[in-house]
């Protein structure tokens, strides 16, 4: 897959560049969950019925997070993670436009006309819920009358399960509540976290427990504080783990940003300065202070015990 920046309004010598037609998905696309990957995939079933190539739209850094607006803390799917989950849809190009303050006020028309076009974009596929343009004031139907004939839009209904739309800020809610496996039905797959195993406090090790310490690569939205039964991804091998994504109340007070501490169950090694991928399978329980390190021991214990069960029976 072929991943292209753009900006606006695109450059004549990047336009000529898209002579042949394609078919494109246009939308956001933050946490590729579910209802996203059916626009995508009919987006991609479309191409290759018609022989074109299958593309994608979408913006970073995402608009609300430009603009200030909403409780916009962090990715569901960060650009890397995009490139990949795009990829194994079998899509060819992934267009990624620039959103500043000066794409956040041009107009609808300004925008088919000045950036959509330009691509030979035959065929464009929108969820039902899109809009675009200064304000949002853009729609389907609009994009569909800007085309001016020479672009067609498709309108993808909402995906629902056990009759409740799949969407980002439900995700994004249900993560922070802790609700793992209702999140991973959404998405489809596992939320994970990924990022460089990096020198704690070492006090993992003083108790019995070494744990490797993740800095994550970009601003992935933070779950619920808390104890996660986890899968690390360690050079292609998958390394069941417990992992805890606090401030460790039992040792510090007055602490804001969370760390994410993972035990590997039955691994050793040394792995400092080495890519991790967890994958969230399910919340074990809050994170909490304890009187007395025994009685955090005790409790990390059967935590590990709780995650080995988990993580075998799924």
């Amino acid at each position: 897959m072929r991943t292209v920046t753009l900006t606006y309004p695109m450059k004549p010598e990047t336009a000529a560049e898209w002579d042949q037609p394609q078919i494109a998905a246009l939308g956001q696309f933050d946490g590729l969950h579910r209802g996203h990957v059916s626009v995508i995939s009919s987006a991609v079933a479309k191409a290759r019925e018609e022989g074109l190539p299958a593309a994608v739209i979408t913006f970073y850094p995402h608009p609300k997070d430009v603009m200030g607006k909403g409780d916009y803390e962090g990715y569901l799917t960060p650009p890397r993670d995009k490139r990949e989950l795009l990829a194994g849809l079998g899509v060819d190009v992934l267009f990624v436009i620039e959103f500043n303050e000066e794409l956040s006020r041009v107009s609808p028309r300004d925008f088919v006309e000045r950036m959509l076009l330009p691509l030979n974009i035959s065929a464009a596929v929108v969820g039902f819920d899109f809009r675009f343009g200064y304000m949002g004031e853009g729609d389907a139907d609009m994009l569909r009358l800007l085309g001016n004939g020479t672009m067609r839009v498709e309108t993808v209904p909402p995906f629902l399960l056990n009759g409740v739309k799949v969407s980002s800020s439900g995700i994004r809610k249900s993560l922070q509540n802790g609700e793992v496996e209702l999140v991973n039905f959404w998405f489809g797959r596992r939320y994970h976290l990924r990022g460089t195993v990096v020198h704690g406090e070492k006090r993992g090790r003083t108790i019995g427990f070494p744990t490797a310490n993740l800095e994550l690569e970009d601003r992935y939205v933070i779950p619920a504080r808390g104890v996660y039964a986890v899968r690390a991804f360690h050079n292609g091998k998958a390394l069941p783990g417990v992992m805890n994504v606090g401030v460790k109340p039992t040792f510090h007070e007055g602490v804001t940003t969370p760390t994410f501490e993972i035990h590997m169950l039955d691994f050793s090694g040394n792995i400092y300065g080495e890519e991790l991928k967890v994958e969230l399978v399910s919340f074990i329980r809050p994170e909490r202070r304890f009187d007395s390190v025994e009685s955090l021991i005790s409790q990390i214990r059967e935590d590990a015990k709780t995650a080995d069960k988990i993580l075998q029976e799924s």
